[in-house]
């Protein structure tokens, strides 16, 4: 199967059809129409075949996480995704593969009302990169810089199940119960991107990111760009009951603060939104929990647990660091 016969075959009509979008697939570019009063936010992510999934994994579940990773960033600014261009890389023509892949690309994208509008195919090593485009009013858009000493550090969903659903994966620990084991290999394999908690925060929010590579690492992005600290309460972190009866405290606690792949969001709100928090976020039906405080203490987190410091030296997941494995899972999966 040549270049243009597996586009038209996979990917032509494999997604929602938006009315936003006056042409699409088919020319050298695709033709879009902006929303009056909307600007345009638009994301790039990138996954590598042994550097973010493994190779052997369901081809419909890399599609979906590569959707949902860049839909993950658009929600951590408060953007209504739209559209998606895609470029894959593949070693060769496996139908069964591509047929699998656009299945869960054509489930994902009709799901969140999003049209693929173009991209790329190339033979080479297993990658997808998909740009994805949403709308945000300017004056609406969530940022990193916008946290204050007062705010309140709030996380949707749970925390490091991901990271724990790799390390069974890759048989470095095991989970006995059935259920709790099914479940936490779907939250790594199917991340759920906060797309409507995101829309709903910028009422409320001050400063938002999505945790794609850790908590730890992601908030200091957050106190870098706001020049503030932090203080966390690791006997609030929100853990699954998954996570809870499968590993003990102190490594539920590392899978929550340094595993990456969780895709909720971060963010920080005023004493005075504090209380809208839970009313913004009841049409979304994501909890959020408030685990922690910004502070004065530029670019420092300090963790507790029951008032008391809690030491820990991990952070995250970071790529072109010398000092750690290149396989993003791997590293990320390391016990404490």
């Amino acid at each position: 199967m040549k270049e243009f016969s597996l586009i038209d075959t996979y990917f032509r009509d494999v997604s929602f059809q938006r009315k936003d979008v006056l042409l699409g697939i088919g020319d050298d570019c695709a033709i879009t129409q902006i929303p009056a009063g909307q600007a345009l936010a638009t994301t790039t992510d990138t996954l590598v075949s042994g550097v973010h999934f493994l190779p052997d994994a369901d081809p419909k579940a890399i599609a979906q996480k590569a959707i949902a990773v860049n839909l993950s960033d658009l929600a951590a600014m408060g953007a209504e995704p739209a559209w998606l261009s895609l470029s894959l890389s593949l070693p060769n023509v496996d139908e069964n593969w591509l047929k699998a892949f656009s299945e869960g690309f054509k489930e994902l994208t009709e799901y969140y009302s999003i049209q693929l509008i173009g991209g790329d195919t190339v033979q080479g090593p297993l990658a997808i990169t998909i740009t994805a485009q949403g709308f945000v009013a300017a004056d609406q858009a969530l940022k990193r810089s916008g946290a204050k000493p007062g705010d309140f550090v709030y996380v949707t969903g749970t925390l490091g199940d991901a990271g724990l659903g790799l390390d069974i994966l890759q048989d470095h620990t095991d989970v006995d119960n059935a259920e709790h084991k099914a479940y936490l290999l779907n939250r790594l394999h199917y991340p759920s991107p906060r797309v409507f908690a995101g829309t709903s925060l910028r009422r409320v929010a001050n400063a938002c990111i999505d945790i794609s590579d850790g908590l730890l690492a992601d908030i200091k992005h957050i106190l870098k760009a706001s020049q503030c600290g932090a203080c966390l309460q690791l006997d609030k972190l929100p853990l699954s009951s998954a996570m809870v009866d499968s590993v003990d405290q102190d490594s539920a606690f590392h899978y929550a603060l340094s595993s990456g792949d969780d895709y909720e969001l971060l963010f920080t709100v005023s004493e005075e939104q504090k209380s809208s928090v839970d009313r913004v976020l009841a049409c979304s039906n994501v909890p959020a929990t408030c685990i922690g405080q910004i502070n004065g203490a530029v670019g420092k987190v300090d963790l507790k647990f029951n008032d008391e410091s809690y030491a820990y030296s991990q952070t995250g997941f970071e790529h072109f660091n010398s000092g750690e494995s290149s396989n993003k899972h791997r590293n990320n999966a390391k016990r404490a």
